[in-house]
């Protein structure tokens, strides 16, 4: 096993994303992902990649558009504002069938909003990520070390299923420092072997004798625009079965089921921590995946013994609450914590809140 390194999560992604093989990215400054487009700048040219600081969000996602057609491990990255200029090249790639990787580091909202860490992007990423009603794998990290790990597969998983895949983080996980284990470095053999398996359907030269997969998302017929999207749908829900990321913790007696991710849910795990050792029956669904949502984690909780669903999250109003909603299907209460605007959700607020509704506020 490789030695641990102690990074930043930003340069952290970033250097995760040059190891899966990443030789092409383009973006434009923004905090708090700032520390991505500096790490890249520096390092994809000492793995013969190509940096890109575009003039613009807009012109850097249409970079990544051609370098992933070209059959290129690309990527990019913004935070929230960044993000939605971002989306109408990312409805580009996912209807050309273009894999690419990007990173949204959320910042507080709406419009400019804070630089501070927020979890305000959740509709824009598992909903609304542009126009036609696409889909993506969305993942979720809550520590550095898994930042990295799920870069590394994003790219994977990008190249299988032809699509966008999004790492979804906040200022939290991009600035804090961590010890971290990195992946193998791809060769450049590997690299190199990748692009070559792209060539079916990547624009890198063919002859007229040679077929080629229809990359132009625009111009369709209304059959082959339909035909498309059903394509699509049976791909999103193959996701739903095959691909779903999440941690269950304590569920099998627990009276109060936390749901958080990212960054709120380290601060719910520290919360569980105390509040079990007074005695009190909670545990936790951490999605991993936002996109597909692990809805089955929520079949496994003892309605007999379950109180309610506390959903947590730094949103206000809460968007994560829609699905775990739809996902208890009424079998127990519902309630939420919630911080916004850049306001880190804090350790005491959950246990006041978790107190409040297992015996009626008593410390």
């Amino acid at each position: 096993m490789s030695n641990k390194v102690f990074m930043k999560g930003c340069e952290a992604i970033a250097e995760a994303a040059v190891r899966a093989g990443c030789r092409f990215y383009a973006g434009y400054p923004i905090t708090p992902q700032n520390e991505i487009p500096e790490y890249m700048a520096r390092r994809q040219p000492q793995v013969g990649g190509v940096f890109v600081q575009g003039e613009s969000e807009i012109a850097s996602i249409n970079m990544v558009y051609g370098a992933g057609a070209g059959g290129t491990r690309s990527m990019t990255s913004s935070s929230s504002v960044g993000i939605s200029l971002k989306s109408e090249g990312i409805s580009y790639c996912a209807g050309a069938k273009v894999p690419m990787v990007y990173v949204n580091m959320q910042r507080g909202g709406p419009g400019v909003g804070t630089i501070q860490a927020a979890q305000q992007d959740y509709f824009q990423a598992t909903k609304a990520s542009g126009n036609g009603g696409f889909k993506m794998i969305v993942l979720a990290p809550s520590t550095v070390q898994e930042a990295v790990d799920m870069t590394y597969q994003a790219f994977d998983l990008a190249e299988r299923d032809r699509s966008p895949v999004l790492i979804l983080g906040d200022g939290v996980i991009g600035t804090i420092m961590e010890p971290v284990v990195l992946p193998e470095m791809k060769s450049d053999e590997e690299v190199a072997a990748m692009k070559a398996a792209n060539r079916e359907w990547a624009i890198v030269g063919h002859s007229r004798d040679e077929k080629r997969g229809f990359l132009d998302p625009g111009y369709w017929s209304t059959d082959m625009q339909e035909a498309h999207c059903i394509e699509l749908d049976a791909m999103y829900r193959s996701w739903e079965e095959n691909d779903v990321q999440v941690e269950e913790l304590s569920l099998d007696d627990a009276e109060l089921v936390f749901v958080a991710y990212g960054t709120s849910a380290r601060i719910a795990r520290s919360a569980i921590e105390l509040l079990r050792a007074d005695g009190l029956k909670v545990g936790m669904i951490r999605p991993k995946t936002l996109s597909p949502f692990p809805v089955k984690s929520f079949d496994k909780i003892n309605y007999q013994l379950c109180k309610c669903i506390l959903d947590i999250e730094m949103s206000i109003p809460a968007q994560m609450l829609f699905d775990v909603r739809l996902a208890v299907k009424e079998r127990c209460a519902v309630d939420t914590c919630l911080r916004s605007g850049g306001n880190l959700i804090e350790r005491d607020d959950i246990i006041r809140k978790a107190r409040e509704i297992l015996n009626g506020g008593a410390e």
